[in-house]
């Protein structure tokens, strides 16, 4: 399986800073979009720090053995899955030890959401409210799920995705790698087919666009142009944060 890639991300019209980092790396099949939160510059060293460490531990083959699961009965997804979750809480580790360093970095955090294809094989490393989704056949499919409070409130029947996405509190975090402590990521793992578009992104794309929109763009969009065609329309539809898109496509 081949792939290529292409990136764009902005700043916004409200933000200062850009506070995402993303990571692209077509030789080893490794793609990542970190979200940073906290003042002083904060997020953005969260989020430098999140992709640098995925990208060390991950691919460095570094053996978890701070691990919590039993690996000698694991065959090779779940423990390319278990790397991902520990290279995950090994990034959370190391902000953490940032932030206690200096006392201007409390509180910094950073979503993160990880796709490492191999073999024709798609393994997904999640948690909080940036996005993997995948576009195949003309349908778009989101493949994760955001660790917010209005997501567990979706969950309960207790809102409607529509009314979630105007509630004042939409984007509180149950998750963020840092802030949070150890993390629990969300992690799967699915076959890739020729065609497929796997699209990375935080949530400054996702808060002005749903996902028809999103759908609707997708189908009118050449791969090469997907991840500019993307935040040039989050911009246009008043997006107020940093948005960042990364799009993947996999041929024969």
């Amino acid at each position: 399986m081949q792939l290529e890639a292409v990136a764009r991300t902005d700043p916004g019209p409200v933000r200062e800073r850009n506070e995402d980092n993303f990571l692209v790396d077509l030789e080893t099949g490794l793609f990542l979009v970190a979200d940073g939160m906290g003042g002083h510059a904060s997020g953005e060293i969260a989020s430098a720090i999140a992709a640098d460490t995925v990208q060390e531990v991950l691919l460095g083959g570094i053996n978890p053995d701070e691990t919590r699961l039993d690996r000698s009965s694991m065959d090779d997804e779940e423990e390319l899955r278990e790397r991902l979750r520990y290279s995950m809480n090994q990034a959370s580790i190391r902000i953490r030890k940032a932030a206690l360093a200096d006392p201007v970095h409390a509180g910094m955090g950073t979503t993160l959401v990880v796709l490492l294809i191999e073999d024709d094989e798609a393994h997904i490393g999640h948690v909080g409210d940036s996005r993997l989704y995948l576009f195949r056949d003309d349908r778009l499919l989101r493949l994760t799920r955001d660790h917010t409070v209005v997501q567990q409130e979706i969950d309960a029947g207790r809102l409607t995705p529509e009314l979630a996405r105007i509630v004042p509190h939409k984007n509180i975090l149950t998750q963020s790698v840092g802030y949070h402590g150890p993390v629990e990521p969300d992690t799967s793992t699915r076959p890739v087919e020729p065609g497929d578009i796997f699209i990375l992104c935080s949530d400054g794309l996702t808060d002005p666009l749903d996902d028809e929109q999103l759908t609707e763009i997708c189908r009118r969009t050449e791969p090469e142009d997907l991840a500019e065609v993307l935040v040039q329309a989050a911009l246009e539809a008043g997006t107020e944060d940093n948005v960042t898109v990364i799009a993947v496509l996999a041929t024969e």
